[in-house]
């Protein structure tokens, strides 16, 4: 009898509910929702008939794919997604390799002035594109890079983010592999390329996702330097929605979904090693 009533008052523990966990429970649900609700509220409206026709109508409109069909063959779309494509995309590959290089550079090699230079590569988190724009767009002007890809990369290509994490990471690897690896012949390079840059995949992997999709959703800087719409990104395409459909929000939400479904595959196929290079980077 003691061991069923042990049993017992111990299952009857596991299922007690204390309010610090309903309340934390509440709190999630109402997150969740709040994150929910407008990705939902997009998706149905991108599905939706026009304003005028719903007015029109008395009984609600069937989900339809008219909305994505004008989005894609009465509007150059794909060629805003292109030029996302190719601008993210390289700036993802110029970076991961730049920062990689420059974060082993500040946490393995020993010279004078290291640290002074890591400092000031961290101050440059103070500083805001805004605050920067104006000088940034004179010096891209005099190199001659307004309107083309390289004013939409290079300026995009560094950033103190991806050094600051990079270098986070590295200084968690035991030293005595790369002394084992100079002791077997290996010089400074191929330390980085055959032994730092296998280890290092999965924060290059996170690093790959974050640096994608700040490239894919960037605005304020294709903004400033391109006034040809071939060179348009894809968000420059849907605020240039807002302006010409204001009141045909079927067209909006469409186009905005078109444009959610790369970062969104993204995110899912890489959240496992976003969660594994916060952990393995200090950030617990």
């Amino acid at each position: 009898m003691s061991l069923i009533n042990h049993s017992t008052t111990t299952r009857s523990q596991a299922f007690r509910l204390h309010p610090g966990k309903i309340g934390l429970f509440l709190l999630t649900a109402v997150l969740a929702i709040l994150v929910v609700f407008p990705l939902l509220w997009m998706l149905s409206s991108a599905f939706k008939g026009s304003s005028d026709e719903m007015s029109m109508s008395l009984i609600p409109s069937a989900p339809t794919l008219a909305n994505f069909i004008y989005v894609f063959t009465q509007v150059p779309f794909l060629s805003y997604m292109l030029n996302s494509f190719i601008v993210a995309g390289s700036v993802t590959m110029g970076a991961l390799l730049f920062h990689s290089m420059a974060a082993y550079a500040l946490s393995w090699l020993r010279f004078p002035g290291r640290d002074v230079i890591f400092l000031g590569i961290f101050a440059t988190f103070l500083v805001s594109l805004p605050v920067i724009l104006v000088p940034l767009f004179i010096l891209v002007k005099m190199l001659g890079l307004l309107n083309n890809f390289g004013g939409l990369i290079i300026p995009a290509l560094f950033n103190a983010f991806g050094i600051f994490l990079l270098r986070q990471f590295y200084l968690g690897i035991p030293k005595e592999l790369g002394e084992a690896a100079i002791l077997d012949g290996c010089n400074h390079w191929q330390v980085y390329w055959r032994l730092i840059i296998p280890l290092s995949k999965p924060i290059l992997a996170a690093l790959a996702v974050f640096f994608f999709l700040a490239n894919w959703n960037s605005f304020l800087w294709p903004l400033t330097i391109t006034n040809n719409q071939s060179l348009w990104m894809v968000q420059i395409g849907i605020e240039n929605f807002q302006t010409q459909y204001a009141g045909s929000w079927n067209y909006i939400m469409a186009a905005s979904t078109i444009a959610a479904l790369p970062t969104l595959l993204l995110f899912f196929l890489f959240q496992r090693q976003l969660v594994t290079s916060i952990k393995s980077s200090g950030f617990k």
